[in-house]
């Protein structure tokens, strides 16, 4: 994980600088005086060579000095860390949703194939991956938000319940092409299980088949599933700009959207590091959920 740190580090920092537009001039205005921009810049540090700036960065990294925002006038963790609450809060629920919605139908699915309920799963499973995700939201807005009032059509709360009810529809957004893989994924991994060989040898050794299904298909079918479900846990992440637009939540999606268009330098660093970061430790928690779905794989 260090390695990969460091080179994200550096991609990130590269590619910031990248961005066309200067961030004093932007912060200033196009009528402002040069000497002011000038002045901004030195304050900025964009004065000083590229290597320079990134060693400054890095020391303020991992001394925990994040930098401060020249947009909000406040330090760039007082910013982050309630957004980022928002944002993993956002993205466990979706995935929370896609698990429960995926693993049953998926593994129905696949001990039925070619029938009815089989045809119907996957019917319905290639119809969510083909719809666009902010057009899935916007229906979910109109319908339980706007026409039912069961759900606000975006925004933030103060009260926990409220938070949790501002965060069902993004999440149900979030979730639903993420719950069509999983349930097409687990669908032809218990397919291709059911049929192997020490699935009939369990059987004829007198095994109950509820056992040879949870312990000899089911688990083995996990395997690749997990993985899918960590991959998008990691795509939700970084999908989650768009849902937190589209709602009006102020996670760290929607902080990144507005620090872009500001070019606040500081706050863009830091979110996409912490974006990155998350990504990793998911891969991280696949590799150790391996050892506990396939007996061949150890810590």
């Amino acid at each position: 994980m260090i390695p990969v740190l460091f080179f994200v580090t550096v991609l990130i920092f590269t590619m910031i600088r990248l961005i066309p537009g200067d961030p004093a001039r932007t912060l200033l205005g196009e009528m402002a005086l040069e000497e002011d921009v000038q002045r901004l810049r030195e304050l900025m540090g964009l004065n000083k060579p590229y290597t320079t700036q990134y060693f400054i960065w890095m020391k303020g990294i991992l001394t925990g000095d994040l930098g401060r925002s020249l947009v909000y006038k406040m330090p760039v963790k007082d910013m982050i860390l309630p957004r980022l609450r928002i944002t993993i809060s956002l993205t466990f629920l979706s995935m929370l949703f896609a698990v429960i919605l995926s693993f049953p139908l998926g593994y129905m699915a696949g001990k039925n194939k070619d029938k009815l309920g089989d045809q119907v799963i996957r019917v319905t499973a290639l119809a969510a991956i083909s719809m666009p995700t902010f057009w899935v939201g916007l229906l979910l807005m109109i319908l339980f938000g706007v026409k039912l009032h069961w759900f606000p059509v975006g925004g933030w709360a103060e009260t926990p319940a409220e938070q949790f009810k501002a965060l069902v529809l993004p999440a149900l957004t979030s979730c639903l092409m993420t719950t069509a893989l999983l349930m097409r994924n687990l669908r032809n991994s218990v397919v291709d299980i059911s049929i192997l060989d020490y699935v009939d040898f369990a059987r004829s050794k007198g095994i109950t088949e509820t056992r040879v299904s949870t312990m000899h298909i089911l688990r083995n079918a996990l395997i690749t599933t997990v993985t899918l479900l960590m991959m998008r846990m990691a795509w939700m992440l970084g999908g989650s700009v768009v849902i937190e637009t589209v709602f009006s939540l102020p996670g760290m999606g929607k902080l990144m959207i507005d620090s872009i268009f500001g070019r606040d330098y500081a706050v863009v660093q830091v979110l996409v590091l912490a974006f990155s970061m998350l990504v990793i430790v998911m891969n991280l928690i696949t590799d150790i959920l391996y050892s506990f779905l396939d007996p061949r794989v150890a810590l």
